[in-house]
């Protein structure tokens, strides 16, 4: 019988309960090389099909597998965290969580501790050992032996390998060796399948060697999986163009290749319909108060239909203005897609939804030059020593008190002439020996800035009686004091 021919492959799989260290049936790794063998060994095998276990999750050991790996050999002791993993790897944590499955339903590490979560405390990673499993010696004639008959059965030892597996085994050492990195789509699928290997070379025991390691990629030369990295490959213009003054072909100007490997145009790329959705609910949160704290892919979703037809975040805000919104908002992606609803269908050109922009904003300077005088108004009023009632009751009663003296100020000025000079205030006859104290007092008090006298005198008797006792000219002088003393702009000081 061949090599190869005829030889049952037994499935890798450990199942869950012998997923531990004190159940596993494979040999503790003493470093990490000799482990990373095993794990592009595991990797070439094809032993190891999980969908016919499972349904969910990744297909089979591939790179990225490896590469996750990678990062368990690097550390002593093996107690990598999922965050920490991520973090080095750039995968998602449901994809770190299930290639460190693969490890483990293949064998390859094993739980020493398992880690926990406590309610209101840090997460505790789990620790691992680095296990080669049975399989790996049994394809490649390793041998082992119990040193200690009282230790465990996974500290047994190697001593020595048979000849058919050296070959397997260096190559094996090759790329345990050699970096995994992402792999970098540089050519065609046609291309790669072109370059790729048809047959895989048969190892020891008939097991299968193929070839998962960081040249696991296509390169423009088709060169094999072990052979240098791509990077820096990129061919430049041929000089005798750029000599003579052509500029470079518009394929190869409109492509810039970064380091990671992706070819993008220059300057910013357009957005897909996706995009658009997000950047209209990003935009909405932020400029729209009751929408902040809301989620951006719930709001995206809800102005989907604006997003599609073509609308702008300004449109959208103007659209809101027309149709109005609530006092109290409990719920804003609720309230916008209610707002939301057949908005591309009214607005259903630019035209109108450039005539509602318009509007919207028209009302925004109209509310900004309301708010300006509704300060200076209240700066005017409130000018000085006063403070506003914080107990809105009490600013209720104030401003209808300030209001009723205003009425009153207002009635007692259309009562009194405009000009206090006039012919019909000179018919009045001041009586000198009667009012004569009234009238000194009152000059007295204007000569200090004091007019409560006169005033008083207006409100009580009324102008025209008011007139009679002090005269058109201490009248004038007390309305030109309390002008002066109203206006923010003067501050009056009188000496003793």
């Amino acid at each position: 019988m061949g090599v190869g021919q005829d030889v049952l492959e037994p499935e890798l799989w450990v199942p869950e309960a012998s997923q531990w260290l004190s159940s596993s049936v494979g040999r503790v790794a003493l470093d990490g090389y000799s482990w990373m063998q095993a794990v592009h060994w595991v990797a070439g095998s094809g032993l190891y099909q999980p969908r016919r276990h499972r349904s969910h999750g990744p297909r089979g050991f591939g790179p990225t597998t490896v590469r996750v790996a990678q990062e368990l050999a690097r550390l002593f002791p093996c107690r990598p965290g999922i965050e920490y993993l991520v973090r080095r790897t750039g995968l998602s944590e449901r994809s770190v969580q299930n290639h460190l499955q693969i490890l483990r339903e293949t064998g390859l590490i094993a739980w020493i501790v398992r880690g926990t979560r406590v309610s209101g405390g840090p997460a505790q990673a789990s620790e691992f050992a680095r296990m080669i499993p049975p399989e790996f010696d049994v394809a490649l004639g390793i041998r082992t032996v119990q040193r200690d008959e009282l230790a465990p059965a996974y500290t047994r030892a190697v001593t020595g390998i048979a000849e058919a597996g050296r070959g397997l085994m260096a190559r094996l050492g090759r790329k345990a060796a050699r970096k995994v990195r992402r792999p970098r789509p540089t050519t065609s699928v046609k291309e790669c399948s072109k370059a790729a290997p048809t047959g895989a070379a048969v190892g020891a025991e008939g097991v299968a060697e193929a070839a998962v390691s960081a040249g696991s990629r296509c390169t423009p030369m088709e060169g094999g999986a072990d052979g240098s990295s791509a990077t820096g490959t990129t061919s430049l213009p041929p000089e005798s163009k750029l000599a003579s003054g052509q500029k470079e072909s518009s394929s190869r100007k409109k492509l810039k290749v970064r380091a990671g490997g992706r070819k993008l145009a220059e300057g910013r790329r357009k957005l897909n319909i996706t995009g658009r959705r997000f950047q209209m609910g990003r935009e909405l949160t932020q400029q729209v108060e009751w929408l902040r704290g809301c989620a951006v892919p719930r709001i995206s979703w809800v102005s989907r239909n604006v997003a599609d037809a073509g609308w702008t975040t300004t449109e959208v805000l103007a659209w809101l203005h027309l149709r109005g919104t609530a006092q109290k908002v409990h719920r804003g992606s609720g309230l916008l897609a209610v707002l939301l609803t057949n908005a591309e269908q009214v607005l259903d050109t630019p035209a109108k939804r450039a005539d509602a922009v318009a509007q919207w904003r028209g009302a925004q300077e109209a509310q900004r030059r309301h708010d300006i005088k509704r300060v200076r108004a209240e700066r005017d009023r409130y000018e000085g020593d006063w403070q506003n009632p914080a107990s809105r009751a009490v600013r209720t009663e104030v401003d209808g008190a300030i209001a009723q003296l205003n009425n009153l100020s207002r009635t007692a000025a259309q009562d009194l002439p405009d000009d206090p000079f006039a012919s019909g205030a000179a018919s009045y006859q001041v009586g000198d020996d009667e009012f004569a104290e009234l009238r000194a007092a009152a000059q007295d008090g204007l000569a200090h800035g004091d007019t409560s006298l006169i005033n008083d005198t207006i409100h009580a008797c009324g102008p025209e009686d008011a007139l009679r006792v002090y005269g058109p000219e201490l009248i004038s002088r007390a309305r030109r004091i309390d002008q002066i003393r109203r206006s923010s702009l003067t501050t009056l000081t009188y000496g003793a």
